[in-house]
């Protein structure tokens, strides 16, 4: 088959290496670099298992900057365009799938099947099937983590796909026989329900992390042992012993908008716990604030912008709002980030230099512990217990 792919994010590019071991994948983005580097099999996103196969495997891949060409004669279109919120409209933006769509439509493959996989409000899929009168569309999502997007995909939790049609059952057969895991579960669902267990999937997780960090901050300020407690909690098998460690607030590209997103869904439901979740990492991230003012540092270094270890990602990570509340009390800040080509991040500077960047600091101020501080441990300030995302 031919699959055209639009969009080469995490959630894009791990699918177009998957397909492509055994199908033709023509990828589409609209920056040339990437496009660029993805032909050249340079993956644009740290990914270990993307850099492996574009290194180890044949994949019949390539990327276009033309929709034509990437469109044309197509079995499957899946969508993996951002779908950023937009907090004056409360809602995701969505114009980048619906320009994809439009797009299809204009090539005029009428046997083509699209598959949204950007994450989109509920009933969005039943409302774009009704203004551009399609009948070839469905919505799957992914539940992938930065970083191991495609061994995610490589050995799924489950596969959801949002329709009960031939062509669903042959969107899950394709992914099925790509993948390494034996027995994944596999759900068909309407697409309304499939936009829901996405929202409702990714806001739990955000709980998980509220709840432990707010377990955190109550073992902080009594001055009581996190650890000992976590250890005392996760041992019910009804909790378990996983997505435990305290953080300085859920963050990334994924939770931060789809709990923002989930709670506009409820404009008109009762509820209390979506918009608890939503207000406690931003009372989070002021607690660890405060708690790195009262050190009194003179500069406080923040290693890494990253959200978490083995990513290269720092959108809406969660240290961004904390320099925020440092800066805006005027405490001095010095950023280490070696991935940031720039001299500084939104006027405050940054090093690439890892020596000046522990010298300088009074403090260091860490989200995941790094190996390469063992020798300024005494500077560390981190809620990282467990050496774990």
């Amino acid at each position: 088959m031919k699959i055209s792919i639009a969009g080469t994010g995490y959630v894009g590019l791990s699918l177009a290496t998957l397909l492509s071991q055994k199908h033709e994948v023509v990828t589409l983005d609209i920056i040339s670099d990437k496009v660029k580097q993805i032909n050249k099999r340079i993956s644009p996103i740290s990914d270990e298992y993307i850099e492996k196969f574009f290194k180890e495997k044949g994949l019949n891949l390539r990327a276009t900057l033309d929709y034509e060409d990437a469109f044309n004669n197509a079995d499957f279109v899946i969508i993996s365009t951002p779908t950023n919120y937009d907090p004056y409209q409360s809602f995701f933006d969505t114009s980048s799938v619906e320009d994809v769509i439009q797009k299809v439509k204009n090539v005029g493959n009428s046997n083509t099947t699209i598959v949204i996989k950007s994450t989109i409000p509920v009933g969005f899929t039943e409302n774009v099937k009704q203004k551009y009168d399609l009948k070839n569309i469905f919505f799957s999502p992914e539940f992938l983590r930065e970083g191991k997007a495609l061994y995610d995909n490589l050995c799924p939790s489950r596969i959801i796909v949002g329709d009960k049609t031939p062509e669903a059952h042959k969107f899950a057969k394709l992914l099925l026989s790509a993948t390494e895991k034996q027995n994944t579960p596999v759900l068909f669902m309407n697409s309304t329900e499939a936009e829901a267990v996405k929202l409702f999937a990714n806001t739990y997780l955000a709980l998980r992390v509220a709840y432990f960090n707010e377990l955190d901050t109550y073992a902080e300020s009594k001055e009581l042992n996190t650890k000992d407690i976590i250890a005392g909690v996760s041992l019910d098998p009804r909790i378990g012993d996983y997505y435990n460690n305290p953080s300085f607030g859920y963050g990334g590209y994924c939770l931060p908008k789809d709990t923002k997103q989930l709670l506009a869904n409820y404009k008109d439901v009762p509820q209390n716990l979506i918009s608890a979740i939503v207000t406690a990492n931003d009372t989070r991230k002021q607690f660890i604030a405060n708690e790195i003012v009262k050190r009194n540092p003179q500069i406080v270094g923040i290693y890494r912008l990253t959200m978490k270890s083995e990513s290269d990602n720092f959108r809406s990570s969660a240290i961004q709002d904390i320099i925020n509340h440092l800066t805006s009390r005027g405490v001095g800040v010095l950023i280490y980030e070696p991935t940031l080509n720039s001299g500084d991040f939104n006027g405050v500077p940054v090093t690439h230099d890892l020596d000046d960047f522990k010298k300088n600091s009074s403090i260091i101020v860490a989200n995941r512990i790094d190996s390469i501080l063992q020798n300024v441990k005494s500077k560390i300030y981190t809620r990282d217990l467990f050496s774990r995302d």
